[in-house]
C-alpha cells in the first residue's frame, strides 16, 4: 500500500512508496530496463509511464498536491503541451492569464494557434473572466505567482467561475510549489509544474508534472504517451531523491527571499521590487490568504543609473543563468531568457525590459547573498 500522510514534509520522503522486501533496503530500486515481458499483467514500457520509478514519483507529486493521480513528464513544457493538446481540438477556445511564462506564450502562438485553437488573454480581475467565456471555451490557464512579475491571482475565484461554466481550470504552480500552495484544495482541476525548478531543485535535471483527478489524468495519459514526454529510471530516481529535500529547501529559500526583498526595497539603485511577501505588494493580502509562505522568487528593476550588464558582471556569488529553483542563487533578465520569444510590444506593455532582473534565491547564507548583491549594485 502506498504511504500518504497529512503532513507534506513527510510526503516529500514517503508518499508513493510501497513496503519493499528487506533485501532492497529503504530506497526505491532504479529500474533501468526499457524492455519488459509483455505476457505479464499488462505491457510495461517507460514511455507508457507505468514502470516502478514512474509510479512512485508520480504518486509522490500527486500526494504533495493533494491530487488523486499524476504524471511525470520530460519537461514542464511537456506537461503544459499535453494539457492543451489533450483537452482541446482545432476550433476550441481557451483563456490565458496575462503575463504568464514566455514558453507557454510561445507554445500558443507558435504551435496551437496555427493548429486552429483560439485563445483570449485575461487581465486577472475575477469579474472580467466570465465575459471571455464562449460556447467553445474549454479551459482557463493561469499562474500564481506569475513569471516574472510575481502577480498573484485569486485562485478560489477562478476555480468557482470555471466550475460554474463547466470549464477545466489549470494552474502552473511552479513558483509556489505544493509546499506553499495547493490549488486543487481550492477547487482547481489540474496543476502543472516545471519540475526542473523546485521539484528537482539542483539545476541538473529536466522534468515536469501534471496532477489532478484520476479521470482527468487518464484522459491526458494517451497524449503524454504520444508526445513521448517520458523520463527513464535513472532520471526518475534522481527526481525522487530531490523531492525528499523539497520542504527544507523551500523553507530556507523562502526565508532568504523575504530578507533580500526588504533590503532591495531600501537600496537606492533599485527602482522597484516585485515580491508578494512585501506589505505594499498589491496582492499581498491575497497571497497571505492562499499561500503558507511567499516563495523564493522575486524580481526587481534596476534604476536607470545602473547598467544591467555591468551589474551582472560584478556579481560573484549569485550566478547569471537561465532557469531557477536550484539550491544556488541565480539571476536573469527575462527579456533575454524566459520571455525572449514574446513579441517586443507585449514585453514593453508588461514592463519586461533589460533592467528587470528575476532572482531565484538559493539556500546560501542570506548575508553572503546580500553582500554580493549590494556590491554589484553600488560599484566603487
Amino acid at each position: 500500500m502506498a504511504r500518504k500522510s497529512n503532513q507534506k514534509p513527510t510526503d516529500c520522503i514517503h508518499a508513493g512508496k510501497s513496503r519493499l522486501p528487506p533485501s532492497l533496503g529503504v530506497n526505491t530500486p532504479v529500474v533501468t530496463s526499457s524492455a519488459f515481458d509483455y505476457r505479464a499483467d499488462h505491457v510495461r514500457y517507460p514511455r507508457y509511464h507505468n514502470t516502478l520509478n514512474h509510479e512512485v514519483v508520480a504518486a509522490r507529486v500527486a500526494a504533495l498536491e493533494s491530487g488523486e493521480a499524476g504524471l511525470v513528464t520530460a519537461s514542464g513544457m511537456g506537461a503544459i503541451s499535453a494539457v492543451f493538446l489533450g483537452l482541446m481540438k482545432p476550433g476550441d477556445h481557451a483563456i490565458l492569464l496575462d503575463g504568464i511564462y514566455g514558453g507557454t506564450i510561445d507554445l500558443v502562438t507558435g504551435l496551437l494557434e496555427p493548429m486552429g485553437m483560439r485563445f483570449s488573454t485575461w487581465d486577472g480581475v475575477p469579474d472580467s473572466l466570465p465575459g471571455l467565456i464562449g460556447e467553445k471555451t474549454r479551459l482557463v490557464h493561469v499562474e500564481s505567482p506569475t513569471n516574472p512579475l510575481m502577480d498573484v491571482v485569486d485562485l478560489r475565484a477562478v476555480a468557482r467561475i470555471a466550475q460554474a461554466h463547466e470549464l477545466i481550470s489549470v494552474v502552473d504552480n511552479t513558483f509556489a510549489t505544493p509546499l506553499l500552495q495547493r490549488p486543487l484544495e481550492m477547487g482547481f482541476d489540474l496543476v502543472v509544474h516545471s519540475g526542473t525548478k523546485y521539484l528537482a531543485g539542483h539545476s541538473d535535471l529536466l522534468c515536469g508534472a501534471i496532477v489532478g483527478s484520476t479521470k482527468l489524468i487518464a484522459r491526458l495519459r494517451p497524449t503524454v504517451i504520444r508526445l513521448g514526454a517520458s523520463l527513464n529510471g535513472r532520471e526518475l530516481s534522481l527526481l525522487e531523491r530531490s523531492i525528499a529535500t523539497l520542504a527544507v529547501r523551500v523553507e530556507r529559500q523562502s526565508a532568504n527571499a523575504g530578507v533580500l526583498a526588504k533590503r532591495l526595497c531600501e537600496h537606492g539603485a533599485v527602482e522597484a521590487v516585485y515580491y508578494p511577501g512585501l506589505a505594499d505588494h498589491p496582492n499581498h493580502d491575497l497571497a497571505k490568504a492562499q499561500m503558507s509562505d511567499f516563495g523564493a522568487m522575486l524580481s526587481f528593476r534596476l534604476s536607470k543609473a545602473v547598467d544591467p550588464d555591468g551589474f551582472l558582471d560584478r556579481l560573484n556569488l549569485v550566478r547569471p543563468a537561465v532557469s531557477l529553483g536550484g539550491v544556488e542563487s541565480t539571476i536573469c533578465q527575462p527579456s533575454r531568457t524566459s520571455h525572449a520569444k514574446v513579441e517586443a510590444a507585449t514585453r514593453n506593455r508588461l514592463g519586461i525590459d533589460d533592467r528587470l532582473m528575476r532572482l531565484s534565491v538559493g539556500i546560501e547564507a542570506v548575508d553572503d547573498l546580500w553582500r554580493d548583491l549590494d556590491q554589484a549594485l553600488t560599484p566603487a
